[in-house]
């Protein structure tokens, strides 16, 4: 069995009178890339920031090999490299200052600041930006410069919140094998996403967090394998109004969603049910729009368990 790195135990964080994140149990293990998975707002950056010591717990605590961020922010520090949101930097500073910068913080002396900073930018694509001006570079390229902050300490624990947004498609398939490539010269990742593509391409085991609270953990197949019924069919109609019969009809074959003009029924052998459901709607004059079969994605798994969309809430 691995070694935990991080144990979260009983976590709680407040701000004044709203639970951002409420009573988090959960392991996480030495090698692996977890994902925190849910929208914006659920309580995951709170929980990445408060493993690296920027905010302390109101209650329980969370503990990096064995350090209490409560107790030994000190030792925890010295073990977490955390890539954040928004990236830090001063608008007039330039990212090969910036970098050289961090790396001589993180223990290494001016030659091999020097080395391992031109190694880093030029692996992420960064040397060409290396003399603009913070404000000068993109969204994508400041990401960029954030998550080589973390390649550059190289520390035990790696949290990387959104490490991938405003960047385009191209580079964010170059920088998941980035990640996967530090996991595997010994760190531990945790990151943070809200793109359920991403999470099933990096991450080994995830945890489902909406609204302060833990829905659900495992691997890829365990959380897909947690829809009893094992297919989804997904209709699009084009009335502005739906029969409340039909939606009682539908639910004899298993679990309905209902939002603006589409419904999601979550059914057992979909192929066979599909042409029943079409004629339901005929049968109540709906007219039907698109429909499709299709296996559970994570944001079907995040739907059914929490009954919310993993984009567009904040």
């Amino acid at each position: 069995m691995r070694s935990k790195a991080v144990e979260i135990k009983n976590f709680t964080k407040k701000f004044g009178g709203f639970t951002a994140v409420d009573n988090l149990t959960l392991d996480i293990y030495e090698g692996e890339i977890f994902g925190l998975l849910g929208p914006n707002g659920s309580g995951k950056t709170t929980t990445l920031l408060t493993i690296a010591t920027v905010y302390k717990p109101s209650g329980g605590d969370i503990y990096v090999f064995g350090h209490s961020v409560t107790r030994e922010d000190y030792e925890v520090r010295k073990l977490v490299g955390i890539a954040f949101q928004d990236p830090k930097a001063m608008w007039i500073d330039k990212p090969i200052d910036l970098l050289k910068w961090h790396a001589r913080v993180v223990g290494y002396s001016g030659e091999e600041a020097k080395r391992v900073v031109r190694e880093v930018m030029e692996l992420l694509g960064l040397w060409e930006h290396r003399n603009k001006q913070f404000y000068q570079l993109s969204g994508g390229t400041r990401k960029k410069v954030e998550l080589a902050k973390v390649l550059i300490q190289k520390p035990r624990v790696a949290i990387l919140d959104e490490p991938t947004a405003q960047v385009d498609v191209l580079s964010k398939h170059a920088l998941w094998d980035v990640i996967k490539k530090l996991r595997d010269e010994g760190t531990t990742v945790i990151l943070a996403t809200n793109d359920m593509f991403e999470a099933e391409r990096v991450c080994e085991r995830i945890g489902i967090i909406y609204k302060g609270r833990l829905r659900a953990l495992g691997t890829i197949s365990e959380l897909k394998d947690s829809i009893p019924s094992g297919d989804v069919i997904e209709v699009q109609y084009e009335a502005s109004s739906l029969p409340g019969e039909l939606l009682r009809e539908l639910e004899v074959y298993g679990k309905v969603k209902h939002e603006s003009n589409r419904i999601t029924i979550y059914v057992e052998k979909g192929e066979e049910k599909v042409v029943d459901i079409v004629d339901l709607f005929k049968k109540r004059g709906v007219r039907i729009k698109k429909i499709m079969v299709k296996e559970p994605t994570l944001d079907d798994v995040f739907t059914y368990i929490t009954g919310a969309k993993l984009r567009g809430e904040e």
